[in-house]
């Protein structure tokens, strides 16, 4: 998350080729693709490069900059929510991009699209709200005003922060961060401390509560509840709800294609079940509906000796001789006459 003083314009060092070769490399060596990822990582860049078709719909940076004081006093949620979609400039965006992708392939990879994508959402409001909060105490009992209280930034820092806290919650080995080892664990706030002392401008507050969220969603995760995500929970109902009419449309047209009476198989004298309150003619081999007692087909009678009865799924053979065919021809004739 990077603040008002960092820049205003956008970069034009070409470094969005190098971000669009390395998105494509990682995901053709990929068997599955992860589509959560692929699609934070284009939301993120088309609110960037706002293409004319887009333009009247993407809000500008100057609505959404990421205020503690204009959001709590005119509880604006715009600005809550999508100031972590917008970046200062090339450099900024590429930088979180390509740490997005690195990490959200590693743990949708791992945990699935659907508990993934709830698990953004649910830090990306965790990580503004723990910012938020921490801005407001400062301003409360140290009178940080200036500091932070009034400070204006952009950026997905604050997830991406969280997201390393989860990635490497249980690791035990030791990374290096900017040339410098220390225990995986540990890694984000080697990076939170680094990163301010070389980008003293980088908003030192949105990472901070990025890392917090981190440490406060593993902590419910692991403690307050069992079992799924709940927040998992809501986005598989949502896909359900906006799924059903199709689900039902399937479920009509395979309700359809289950028979109830129709022509059985070839030949006569096969042996099997043909299901619960339909029973087979022995003469022409029709599969007839429980509730008729005359064949549909060819008329011969239920209760004759020419048949297959079938009752609550036990079939039963009757033994007697098939009809001469010239009779069974006549039957069906009067029968559809």
């Amino acid at each position: 998350m990077a603040n008002f003083g960092e820049g205003r314009r956008r970069g034009t060092g070409g470094m969005l080729p190098l971000l669009a070769i390395s998105t494509v490399a990682e995901y053709y060596r990929l068997p599955w693709k992860p589509p959560v990822t692929a699609g934070l990582l284009a939301a993120n860049t088309l609110v960037y490069l706002r293409p004319a078709f887009l333009d009247p719909l993407i809000p500008h940076i100057s609505e959404v900059w990421f205020n503690p004081n204009l959001i709590l006093k005119h509880k604006d949620l715009r600005r809550f929510f999508l100031s972590a979609f917008y970046h200062l400039n090339e450099p900024h965006l590429v930088y979180n991009m390509m740490s997005l992708l690195w990490k959200g392939i590693k743990l949708e990879t791992s945990m699935g699209s659907t508990q993934f994508a709830s698990m953004v959402v649910t830090l990306l409001g965790m990580s503004q709200g723990v910012t938020l909060l921490l801005a407001k105490s400062l301003h409360v009992f140290f009178d940080y005003r200036r500091a932070y209280y009034h400070e204006y930034s952009v950026g997905f820092s604050g997830v991406l922060f969280a997201l390393k806290v989860v990635l490497n919650s249980q690791a035990e080995d030791y990374t290096s961060v900017y040339g410098v080892l220390v225990p995986t664990k540990y890694a984000a706030w080697a990076e939170l401390v680094l990163v301010q002392m070389f980008v003293p401008r980088a908003s030192f507050l949105g990472h901070l509560g990025g890392i917090l969220a981190g440490i406060l969603y593993m902590k419910m995760k692991s403690s307050s509840y069992s079992g799924s995500d709940p927040v998992a929970m809501v986005v598989r109902g949502v896909a359900r709800a906006v799924t059903w009419p199709l689900r039902f449309l399937n479920g009509l047209v395979g309700s359809r294609r289950r028979r109830i009476t129709g022509r059985g198989r070839v030949g006569r004298g096969q042996n099997g079940i043909v299901g619960a309150g339909i029973w087979r003619c022995q003469s022409c081999t029709f599969d007839n509906s429980g509730w008729e007692s005359v064949c549909e087909m060819c008329g011969s009678g239920r209760s004759g000796g020419n048949r297959w009865s079938v009752n609550q799924g036990q079939a039963h053979l009757s033994s007697s001789s098939d009809l001469p065919l010239d009779e069974l021809r006549r039957r069906r004739l009067e029968r559809f006459s």
